[in-house]
């Protein structure tokens, strides 16, 4: 079948695939290499399984370890990264993919077409957000460097899609295929490798001397390009205490922060030993609602909720100040992605119009159990918050307050025991409007509905979102779908926060990415 190879340079939007690229400027080369970067991060992991979590604990380290056939560029373009090139058929019902080669693991095994062919087999099983693959109808490899995609029907967003490292399908070695979901040992073939992960307390990554940087750069781009492991080592220490980050960014003893709470930046900045780092439109601040459980399974009640809540109050205690009021699931400054559609949802802040509600949904006092973590402190403010908020209009709201791993787990395999989980959506909204809303599609929807069975409408809206050719069609049929969601009361979207991360200033080359990127940092002397 005749193709049609996708190209465009390492710099350029299109970015579907890479010519050999330019030998104009010399590769990134470290200014100085060794040491041990230590990296306080906020929240605990699940798991390093980046197929089957998509927490952004997870994504912090995983991302470092693991490569996809595709990643985004600094500006959020598709761009190659495994794959050297992808040609699409006319009838846009094949991708053919030709791998880079020599490209190795991190156990020291060759990365050919059979392991890209088992880590699609794997993720169609465990993948967290597998709907990606919905579209499709086989994959095989069609050489030791070629892997085929065969489509069931065109697919206009498919590689954007495919490029999201929400929750990529990262390649791993075809012998863990069949490892169970959150179970993996991670091995990629990215520059940092794992040494030591020791739940609640670190993990430990090593340089991968036998990485294969993508030569058709010559330096990072978002989480591709031209890559190199500066450090020895990067210990991700878990400090859950926002003092505790501060004080071991003050001393030495952590090297970088995750997140440095508002208060203490005045006191930073004119710290000289110290960098600080902002990081606007950091993350929504969310709660989403069990449907599967009572009360929250009635739709008058949901928009009792709704219209109790006061979103200044909610976002000024989750980021002491560092907010915007915003509607849905995309950031102001995207003003090309941007839609206040379904506006009228929004900080309501309307007591009495709650009562009504309540009256209609035949609410009787049955405890609502805001499930919360102590780990994120922007989580658990925002839930003492709303407690008192619904408190205030008669809701029964109480608290189950748990570690982060421990609340996602809870809201993935507990229909029952919680009515509303908060939670924090950055890395999505920052890939666009398909990856965000891909979470009220994909295997267990963001709404948690009976037995997991998706509202039609939703899964009609999403794709409609996919199946438009044209980048107009598909902001349309985001706002359809966002002002469906809000209507519906499928998730309580409470407005946007900007992080602080911060870095000793001795440490060179780190720019705030939606994940702390490791590579290409180094230690001044």
């Amino acid at each position: 079948m005749m193709m049609r190879t996708l190209l465009a340079s390492a710099s350029l939007a299109a970015g579907l695939a890479l010519s050999a690229g330019t030998a104009a400027a010399a590769p990134f080369a470290c200014p100085h290499v060794g040491g041990n970067f230590v990296f306080g991060q906020e929240a605990n992991i699940n798991s390093l399984d980046q197929m089957a979590s998509n927490t952004i604990s997870t994504r912090n380290i995983a991302m470092n370890i693991y490569e996809a056939l595709m990643t985004r560029s600094e500006d959020d373009k598709p761009i190659l990264q495994l794959a050297q090139s992808v040609s699409e058929s006319p009838d846009h019902m094949t991708y053919t993919f030709e791998l880079r080669q020599g490209v190795h693991f991190q156990n020291g095994q060759l990365m050919t077409s059979k392991d890209v062919v088992a880590s699609f087999n794997r993720y169609a099983r465990v993948g967290l957000e597998r709907s990606q693959l919905a579209a499709v109808a086989s994959w095989n490899a069609a050489g030791p460097f070629t892997f085929v995609i065969h489509m069931k029907r065109p697919q206009p967003t498919f590689l954007t899609l495919l490029s999201s490292f929400s929750v990529p399908i990262v390649i791993i070695p075809a012998s863990q295929e069949n490892v169970p979901a959150l179970q993996l040992t991670p091995i990629g073939t990215g520059p940092y490798q794992l040494v030591q992960s020791v739940p609640g307390s670190f993990v430990r990554l090593r340089r991968f001397p036998g990485y294969s940087p993508d030569t058709r750069y010559q330096n990072r781009t978002g989480l591709g390009g031209y890559k190199v492991a500066c450090f020895d080592a990067v210990i991700f220490r878990i400090v859950t205490d926002p003092g505790a980050r501060v004080a071991g960014l003050r001393t030495g003893e952590l090297q970088g922060v995750e997140d440095v709470p508002a208060r203490s930046v005045p006191a930073l900045e004119k710290d000289r030993n110290v960098t600080i780092l902002p990081l606007y439109n950091w993350w929504i601040q969310i709660a989403l609602p069990n449907t599967a459980a009572p009360p929250t399974n009635n739709l008058w009640f949901r928009k009792a909720v709704q219209a109790a809540l006061d979103m200044k109050a909610i976002m000024q205690a989750a980021s002491d100040g560092f907010y915007k009021l915003n509607v849905g699931f995309q950031y102001p400054a995207q003003t090309a992605d941007y839609s206040d559609a379904g506006k009228s949802t929004y900080n309501i802040d309307n007591a009495a119009l709650a009562k009504q509600y309540l009256a209609k949904a035949g609410y009787k006092g049955e405890p609502v159990i805001l499930l919360t973590d102590t780990d994120y402190t922007q989580m658990y403010n925002s839930a003492v918050v709303m407690q008192s908020q619904l408190q205030a209009v008669g809701i029964n709201a109480k608290l189950r307050v748990t570690d982060w791993p421990t609340s996602v787990q809870i809201s993935l395999t507990q229909s029952t025991g919680w009515n509303f989980f908060f939670t924090g959506w950055g890395t999505q909204p920052a890939l666009g409007p398909l990856s965000v809303m891909q979470f009220f599609a994909q295997p267990v929807p963001a709404y948690f509905p009976p037995k997991g069975h998706p509202d039609p409408e939703v899964l009609s809206l999403w794709n409609g979102m996919n199946d438009q050719s044209s980048p107009e069609a598909r902001h349309q049929a985001f706002a359809a779908m966002q002002k469906y969601i809000l209507d519906q009361v499928y998730a309580v979207p409470f407005g946007s926060l900007t992080a602080v991360q911060a870095v000793r200033a001795n440490v060179k080359g780190f720019v705030p990415f939606r994940i702390p990127r490791v590579y290409n940092v180094w230690f001044s002397k």
